[in-house]
């Protein structure tokens, strides 16, 4: 040894504040679980049997379109040896649980009312909300999508999310899966507005501080590139000051903020990409959680025209997994057969390999491929996130790894 104790205790005191800033902006994953789509539904719409319409109409698409495994398999050229499987899966997701996350929309999907029927709507919505969460019928997530803060729809919006969060508490308070979204972000301002709303709700309210988080979507050219010429992500997280639970990809709105015409609007654009790339940086090891967007192509009508609607949301949606966007939107119940398709194939193909090498990590086996603790991280969360969703059953995930849901969550980094 030829460095004395006082300087490594020097070089301690000189990174403290670093190891706190670290510790303070990335948390990492939070440990919860991560729904696999978010569906929108119009604040005028919603019904306290949303969800379970949803279940009962994605079911009898598959029905009409796909009475059978082998049906639904020709028209997404699903390997054999998972058709019956996913098929199976599917069907019993859509009975058990068809919605994960579900969005009371007071926004595009809602459109500009008069006060008072707003004031209403957003009120009915609080009260259906609390109804379904009391009687188990709500998805693990619920909440609204309020109006943005830009100046001509500001007092709007905040007097919807104010109704929405007292109707909830006069209700019993404000559920575990409570989830709000900040649309047509475009300045930090804007982001630490929404946070003294929530701070001054929860004062109101007798809330602990950060009850109330929020997500944020990123639908504008702004929210990626501010008028400086910096990346603005980062520092619309940063201005949520630990309130931002995710980052939600506006197909639509930030297609057309840069210019691209109607006909080629897609998630698989270029400039969607791009602004997915930036987002995925941005929020590496924050603890908020990306999400895609969507698709405007139905599947309804004939059947050739439904089986081409599957076929193009299957394949976006296993394009965006494989670039570890693992939710994405939903606006329509037949999106529901193949968002779940493709998430259950995404995860049970590739579980035998995940799940081999997992084991030879923990029993430092070796193997054809040798992983670092980093990868055993990934391999652990990518099992998890097939446990959270359906995809595969915790007797096969632990009969291959040998390892338990505890000892998968630890190398996962999971609280």
């Amino acid at each position: 040894m030829s460095l004395s104790d006082a300087v490594r205790e020097s070089v301690g005191a000189s990174l403290a504040g670093v190891d706190a800033e670290l510790a303070r902006r990335y948390p990492g994953d939070p440990g919860t679980r991560q729904p696999v789509h978010t569906v929108y539904v119009p604040g005028d719409v919603f019904e306290a049997g949303t969800v379970r319409s949803w279940g009962d109409q994605a079911l009898a698409a598959l029905d009409e379109h796909a009475p059978d495994a082998a049906a639904f398999a020709r028209v997404l050229e699903l390997p054999e040896q998972l058709a019956a499987d996913v098929y199976e899966r599917v069907r019993a997701k859509l009975r058990r649980e068809p919605i994960e996350d579900l969005r009371i929309d007071f926004e595009d999907g809602y459109g500009p009312r008069p006060d008072d029927e707003e004031d209403a709507a957003a009120a009915r919505a609080a009260r259906l909300v609390a109804r379904t969460v009391a009687d188990g019928t709500a998805p693990p997530c619920i909440g609204i999508r309020m109006k943005c803060m830009e100046a001509a729809v500001r007092d709007r919006g905040i007097r919807t999310l104010d109704i929405f969060l007292t109707g909830l508490m006069e209700a019993g308070g404000l559920p575990e899966g409570l989830v709000l979204t900040l649309p047509k972000v475009t300045f930090p301002e804007q982001v630490s507005a929404m946070v003294r709303l929530c701070e001054e709700f929860e004062k109101a309210r007798g809330l602990g501080q950060g009850r109330i988080g929020f997500e944020i979507q990123i639908e504008t050219t702004q929210a990626i590139l501010g008028p400086d010429g910096r990346a603005t992500v980062a520092r619309l997280i940063d201005a949520a000051e630990g309130r931002a639970t995710g980052l939600h990809y506006g197909t639509f709105d930030y297609s057309a903020s840069c210019g691209v015409s109607a006909a080629y609007q897609s998630m698989d654009h270029p400039v969607a990409d791009h602004a997915k790339a930036v987002m995925q940086v941005a929020a590496a090891g924050t603890g908020v959680r990306l999400s895609d967007g969507s698709t405007n192509v139905l599947p309804v009508g004939p059947t050739s025209q439904v089986h081409d609607a599957w076929r193009l949301h299957y394949g976006l949606v296993r394009r965006s997994l494989a670039r570890a966007y693992y939710q994405g939107w939903d606006m329509h119940p037949g999106h529901l057969p193949t968002r779940y398709a493709a998430v259950y194939a995404f995860y049970r193909e590739g579980l035998e390999s995940a799940a081999a090498r997992l084991a030879a990590y923990v029993a430092r086996a070796g193997g054809d491929v040798m992983d670092e603790p980093a990868t055993a991280k990934a391999l652990s969360g990518y099992v998890l996130r097939g446990l959270d969703c359906g995809a595969v059953d915790l007797d096969e995930v632990s009969g291959a790894t040998g390892l338990g849901r505890a000892e998968l969550d630890a190398l996962a980094g999971r609280a």
